[in-house]
């Protein structure tokens, strides 16, 4: 006899693909279940006023109401002791309702959510956040199943805004904002690009009290040609080769930032110069605001600082792994990415230790691993079950990992 389950039966909706009646959830659990028909009649009380009715129906209910709760079915609309998924988007994927959250899978430093990422980072007011490390949907021309779709610029900007408000109401002083954002933006059907990156800049500025750090490039010279309409049909356009990565923080005079933490290793030409004893001449260039004098750059430091261009590529060894284990699990590829490394240089420049990073938009939950591999505490949200269950497999073997059932019962109805 299978122990009767939350998981159970929300199995039974997702085989079922469609309404149930309560009288087949009963007949469908007491099969699953291996209950007799004198266990499903087998009757106590319940409540204050002792009332009467199967006990096997009574937690069948209890259940539904859970899973109700937590997002996974809901009632259909007119209709007694009748439900349905309420979870299968469009494009296939699993979403939650609006304002439910429910833990995907947690560590000892931190805990990945699947939902509304305003609900969540609404209800937490006693963690102050030092770093929103994230790469939220970009602004596309076309809906893909991890973007926002072709909406206005206007409307693109107002929903970063207003994802973002709850976290910058608890940064801690001095905290940031780091976003991954495109460059690949157009006017529609015109070559010129859209400003929605200034506008959202603006935003954030005016909106938010944030104020504007820097404005950094990812310089990725393996991205595939593009725009494809006006760089390789028309011709008007270049080739594509940076994304803009800009940085805000809440409190410029006490920004948290210390670059000592992302030093770069020195150029062989310039250890050279230092093992030699530094510059032999004295010299200045424009007009005299730049000088060098004999011996500078002679000292031996442990590294140099690093510039505000990123150049690296998006090949990263935990995008690899995750789809992997999408493959092997039947689970959907997450269609776009950002590499690990992105999220740990700015771990590493803008935070401490044990200090608590977080991202909106997890997808593959990048900057969640990279807290944790770093020592940092983390939140990440996301709303779709299929990427949480993918990234919960990094996870695995880091101290205190704990899964919720729920990813079992997902990737059980994928291999069916």
């Amino acid at each position: 006899m299978t122990t009767l389950t939350a998981e159970l039966i929300a199995q039974i909706y997702e085989d079922a693909e469609g309404e149930l009646s309560n009288a087949e959830i009963y007949e469908k659990a007491q099969k699953l279940a291996g209950l007799s028909a004198e266990d499903m009649q087998l009757q106590r009380e319940f409540g204050d006023k002792k009332v009467k009715t199967s006990e096997i129906k009574h937690k069948i209910r209890w259940f539904q109401q859970t899973l109700k709760h937590a997002g996974i079915i809901e009632k259909v609309s007119g209709v007694r002791g009748v439900w349905q998924l309420a979870r299968l988007t469009d494009k296939g994927l699993r979403e939650p309702r609006a304002n439910v959250c429910v833990v995907g899978f947690s560590t000892e430093l931190g805990v990945g959510i699947f939902g509304d990422a305003r609900q969540v980072f609404g209800s937490v007011r006693d963690e102050p956040i030092t770093l929103c490390f994230s790469s939220p949907p970009y602004l596309l021309r076309n809906a893909r199943a991890y973007g926002a779709g072709a909406e206005s610029e206007a409307a693109y900007v107002e929903f970063i805004v207003r994802t973002l408000e709850p976290i910058v109401k608890n940064l801690v002083r001095g905290g940031s904002i780091v976003l991954n954002l495109t460059q690949d933006a157009f006017v529609p059907g015109r070559p010129s690009r859209s400003l929605y990156l200034e506008r959202l800049i603006l935003a954030l500025a005016d909106d938010l009290g944030l104020e504007l750090m820097d404005r950094l490039v990812w310089v990725n010279r393996a991205k595939a040609p593009g725009p494809t309409q006006w760089a390789c049909k028309k011709r008007v356009q270049l080739g594509v080769s940076y994304e803009p990565v800009i940085w805000l923080t809440s409190d410029a005079m006490h920004v948290r930032s210390d670059n000592r933490r992302v030093l770069v290793p020195h150029t062989e030409a310039h250890q050279k110069l230092i093992d030699a004893g530094g510059e032999l001449r004295t010299t200045s260039y424009g007009d005299g605001a730049h000088r060098l004098k004999a011996g500078s750059f002679s000292a031996q430091t442990e590294g140099a600082i690093a510039k505000n261009t990123l150049i690296r590529g998006n090949l990263c060894p935990d995008t690899l792994f995750c789809h992997k284990v999408a493959s092997e699990l039947g689970l959907p590829r997450h269609g776009a990415t950002s590499p690990t490394w992105l999220a740990s240089f700015f771990i590493e420049f803008l935070t401490k230790p044990g200090e608590l990073v977080v991202d909106h938009f997890s997808g593959y939950f990048k900057t969640a691993i990279a807290a944790e591999r770093l020592g940092r505490r983390w939140i990440g949200t996301d709303k779709v079950l299929e990427w949480i269950a993918v990234a919960s497999h990094m996870f695995r073997g880091h101290p205190g990992f704990e899964q919720t059932p729920l990813i079992d019962s997902l990737i059980d109805s994928y291999q069916k």
